[in-house]
């Protein structure tokens, strides 16, 4: 590495870890203010925090690292200006592209690092940081009674303590019992109280002195006139038990979080993906096949298919589930093959020895009684079998409708079966109508009440059908979101990383031109373009979740409209441009000022020569 590389990825390397760790803390503190109602206050162990915060510093990470890279390249490079250096270098004949490769270098570096990050640590930590924000949301505020509020942190019981002596001494307590689960049937009231916790603060302990109890029967059913039980008893002491094992933080597994988009990774995401495509293919062949069957009287002529592709990736999923359920089927015929060999080998044991067996006998029994049933069986059906007529045997089928089969054939096919099942053995025969009946059957048709029960079914019909294709819209628009949604979260990962390299193309220049190092200006332009990023970044998901674009173009949005500004100020640092000096505007003004004034002489001097 040379002196010169040397020289410009020092100066680069403090400002970055600075600004990152800024930047990190800046964003931590955002995140953590909007949980913080739900965080604080609950007597969480100190490691807790520490945990939840460490998440909290991973997940931000890829939002910090574009930032940091800007503030740092423009500090840097602004640094080199204003101490004119970048002048020297210049000067010495290398150009500013050879000045900026050693950063490049270390940025194209980070910013695999940051893909990598976003694609195997982040998820996991996103998913530990859910599961743990949830628990903590769970979790029971710390017991913390306070005067004159009624404290419903202990589960059945309402607590109301007027005044505290201190912590442990307590005055005019009232209790509503809730425990029975039929409102405020039971209290307890006390002219003073000690609320002691034992057993390593697991439980506490409420003393009352000097109070009574009140408890109110419950009314029957049937019974408006039989009086309710009503009971007081009055007490010196009154000792309750309270369990404090709602306060503990229970941690829920994180399977159960399982479908978030933002704990898996790309492989994941692809899988998911997979399963909506098809989930959608499922319900676009659904959409069309009850299409048909809701125009009953277009549909008799007229067939309704779906597109080729539907029907193609449908057997494709058919033909996937079928070798699924096949595989399942095969494991549990060879779980029970494997104890069926087992049993022979018992018996085969048992008839070596010549000795027979009770269990021989019972089975031989066994196997006799059922094969007497089948035959008995057999011959009913026989017996039952109606006759083929002569059509039914030329064309190989019986009054069912079903083929049939030889009595070697292994496979019966069940469906056609079944579908036959419903149909009538007997058809009706048809009776033509002459002209007259046909006049009289039509001539139903024109009356009022025959015409108003027509428009009653025909609205009816046409509610239902748009009813249900309002439905499956809905229900395909749900699907179709999601599935965007996680094509967005895939594409994100590659964006937030290809993020650090496009700020690196717009600080680097940028502080070549500001020739200002330090807090002030550099701050100022990393905030506008950070802001500016942000933004584009928002606008873009928001149209590919939309659909408003394509999904690919929607994550790329924000990166593809800043490369411009990168490769603009790249060209304008390398000609030693001053757009940030008043005096280029300045000039600017004249030029525009002094064309302007041309113009105006030139169409003046032609008029006068006309």
């Amino acid at each position: 590495m040379k002196k010169l590389d040397k020289l410009v990825l020092g100066s680069f390397l403090s400002p970055f870890l600075l600004t990152f760790i800024v930047v990190d803390f800046i964003l931590l503190t955002v995140n953590m203010l909007k949980y913080f109602d739900e965080i604080f206050g609950k007597d969480l162990p100190f490691m807790v925090y520490m945990e939840l915060i460490g998440y909290f510093v991973v997940s931000i990470s890829p939002m910090a690292l574009p930032l940091a890279v800007l503030l740092s390249s423009l500090m840097t490079f602004g640094n080199l200006g204003e101490h004119f250096e970048l002048t020297a270098i210049k000067s010495s004949g290398i150009s500013l592209n050879r000045t900026m490769l050693p950063i490049g270098v270390f940025v194209a570096v980070v910013t695999v690092m940051a893909f990598l990050s976003n694609n195997f640590i982040v998820p996991r930590v996103n998913l530990k940081t859910f599961s743990l924000l949830y628990d903590i949301r769970m979790k029971s505020p710390a017991f913390d009674i306070k005067e004159g509020v009624f404290y419903n942190g202990i589960p059945g019981y309402s607590i109301k303590v007027n005044s505290k002596l201190d912590e442990v001494r307590l005055k005019d307590v009232l209790i509503y019992d809730h425990t029975s689960g039929q409102g405020n049937l039971h209290v307890i009231t006390a002219d003073s109280g000690r609320m002691e916790p034992f057993f390593n603060d697991r439980y506490i302990m409420l003393t009352l002195f000097h109070g009574n109890s009140y408890q109110e029967g419950t009314g029957r059913r049937g019974g408006r006139d039989i009086p309710q039980s009503f009971s007081r008893n009055s007490f010196e002491t009154n000792k309750m038990v309270f369990d404090l094992d709602a306060f503990d933080l229970k941690r829920t597994p994180e399977n159960l979080w399982s479908n978030s988009k933002s704990i898996k990774n790309i492989g994941e995401i692809r899988v998911d993906l997979d399963s909506m495509d098809r989930e959608l293919n499922h319900w676009y062949f659904f959409n069309y096949a009850n299409t048909e069957a809701s125009y009953n009287y277009f549909g008799r002529t007229r067939k309704l298919l779906p597109p080729q592709e539907i029907i193609d990736k449908k057997q494709e999923t058919d033909s996937l589930k079928n070798l699924k359920y096949q595989q399942e089927l095969e494991n549990e015929e060879n779980g029970k093959q494997n104890g069926s060999d087992s049993q022979n080998k018992t018996m085969a044991s048992n008839d070596s020895t010549g000795a027979v067996s009770p269990a021989n006998i019972v089975g031989d029994t066994l196997k006799t009684k059922t094969d007497s049933s089948l035959a008995s069986v057999t011959q009913k059906n026989e017996a039952s079998k109606p006759v083929k007529t002569k059509d039914s045997a030329i064309n190989g089928k019986d009054s069912l409708g079903n083929v049939a089969s030889n009595s070697g054939s292994k496979a019966v096919d069940m469906r056609a079966i079944n579908k036959s099942s419903s149909l009538k053995l007997e058809q009706p025969d048809l009776v033509e109508l002459n002209a007259d009946q046909e006049k009289r059957l039509d001539s139903l048709l024109l009356t009022s009440r025959y015409r108003t029960s027509m428009a009653s079914v025909g609205l009816t019909t046409a509610r239902n059908i748009k009813n249900n294709f309002t439905t499956n819209k809905a229900r395909v628009n749900e699907v179709m979101r999601q599935y965007r949604s996680f094509k967005v979260a895939w594409y994100q990962k590659y964006t937030q990383s290809l993020a650090c390299f496009v700020m690196f193309m717009i600080g680097a220049p940028l502080g070549a031109i500001i020739k200002k190092g330090g807090l002030g200006m550099p701050v100022l332009l990393s905030i506008i373009f950070f802001i500016m990023y942000y933004m584009l970044t928002i606008t873009g998901e928001k149209w590919a979740k939309e659909g408003l674009s394509d999904p690919v173009f929607g994550t790329f949005f924000s990166n593809l409209a800043l490369i411009p500004f990168g490769l603009f100020f790249l060209r304008q640092a390398r000609k030693d441009a001053r757009l940030f000096e008043p005096d280029f505007y300045q000039g600017f003004w004249e030029k525009v000022v002094k064309f302007y004034q041309q113009k105006v002489q030139r169409k003046k001097l032609k008029e006068d020569v006309l």
